[in-house]
């Protein structure tokens, strides 16, 4: 009988010494933290549609927020005339610079560009062109309305809205991940 229980007595002894050693381990998952892209670059592409002068304008802060003043081109466009507009955005601390606008795109669902008019510029309408998967408006393409001769800016402001994106624009909605402000005259 002795030595029938010594394999069964060394089988739970056993045993009991893999369970106290995996259940001493932590069950809590560790948190995953999403790390958010640098956007150092915001460039306007505007392209009139008739006749009349395309425009670019960039806006360029490569060391991030603080540290250097961004550089801010001007906006010079044509009153009363329709702009089809693309909006670029790239990472330019890093070499190679790292392009944001594919992955923006592609995460359509999840952001959305915001357009604001500012200090008298007489922009008379923004219509975002490009729709996520879900058919609600991303922003990087656009088409602009200028109205009559004025100054001011415009503001653009990219969103990262998961899951809170719903039938309508809403800029209060989500973090920010970029904002740039374009001075801009009409003329």
């Amino acid at each position: 009988m002795k030595h029938l229980l010594k394999p069964y007595l060394a089988a739970f002894m056993m045993g009991s010494l893999l369970f106290a050693s995996t259940s001493c381990g932590s069950d809590d998952p560790k948190p995953i933290v999403v790390e958010q892209e640098l956007i150092t670059t915001v460039k306007l592409s505007l392209v009139p549609e008739g006749k009349g002068q395309n425009v670019t304008a960039t806006f360029s802060d490569p060391d991030g927020d603080g540290g250097n003043a961004p550089t801010i081109e001007t906006l010079v466009l044509a009153p009363n005339t329709t702009y089809n507009m693309t909006v670029t955005l790239s990472d330019d601390s890093k070499s190679p610079s790292k392009d944001i606008t594919a992955e923006v795109r592609t995460e359509g669902d999840e952001h959305e560009l915001f357009f604001t008019a500012t200090g008298g510029l007489n922009i008379s309408s923004v219509q975002k062109t490009d729709l996520d998967k879900n058919n609600r408006p991303v922003g990087l393409e656009a088409t602009i309305v200028t109205g009559a001769t004025s100054s001011g800016k415009l503001r653009v402001t990219l969103k990262h809205q998961p899951n809170l994106k719903g039938n309508t624009s809403d800029i209060s909605k989500g973090e920010t991940d970029v904002e740039a402000d374009f001075p801009a005259v009409i003329q």
